[in-house]
């Protein structure tokens, strides 16, 4: 495992936050397992977690203009370290007008062990979560939550009370799940009253 202290990363017009390594989830698919980078990038293990205050000197290196969208996705879970997340996101906020992409697991509550929802207001213009699986069972097979059963309810009623503070809320899944359980996934979304993206699984 090769480390290094790469905060951010661009991918297709996007500049990427790697805020930290934590994740409680340990799902199939993760590019995690496949190397230390994503899309070309340089590792994304992290040699130590980062204060916000790092995290913002790498950004005042950066033209921040220049980017499509700023998306904290990196090798972890960025509301695993949430008070960084809003700093930094209120940082660029106070610099730029380039959109605010969050890309969750959506369980921010049990990480936080409180109702998060409120405290994104502002924070982001679009939260994507992970939805993996259309039903509890399958979830947990896929996405292997170290809270256990309570993740899939909760990472669902994360998305319906989110929306209340985030103009964009966002469903995904990958494609490999197949046809049915896409279906199923979209009346998910539509029943809590968010879009679904079925994204394309890239391996790296």
């Amino acid at each position: 495992m090769k480390k290094s202290m790469t905060l951010s990363y661009v991918v297709d017009g996007g500049l990427y936050l790697n805020i930290t390594n934590k994740c409680p989830c340990n799902c199939t698919f993760c590019i995690r397992h496949n190397g230390d980078g994503a899309y070309g990038s340089d590792p994304l293990w992290l040699e130590h977690q980062p204060t916000a205050e790092e995290v913002i000197a790498d950004l005042k290196k950066r033209d921040l203009d220049s980017y499509k969208q700023i998306v904290f996705c990196g090798y972890g879970e960025p509301t695993c370290e949430l008070e960084i997340l809003k700093t930094v996101a209120a940082y660029i906020r106070s610099v730029t007008k380039t959109p605010i992409r969050i890309n969750t697991n959506g369980l921010s509550d049990l990480i936080n062990n409180r109702d998060t929802a409120p405290e994104f207001e502002g924070v982001c213009d679009c939260i994507s979560i992970s939805l993996n699986a259309p039903t509890k069972e399958e979830y947990l097979k896929v996405t292997r939550p170290c809270f256990g059963e309570d993740s899939f309810r909760a990472m669902l009623d994360f998305a319906g009370h989110v929306k209340e503070y985030v103009p964009d809320v966002v469903f995904t899944v990958v494609d490999v799940i197949g046809k049915e359980d896409i279906e199923r996934s979209r009346e998910i979304a539509e029943s809590i009253g968010v879009r679904l993206r079925v994204r394309e699984y890239i391996p790296e």
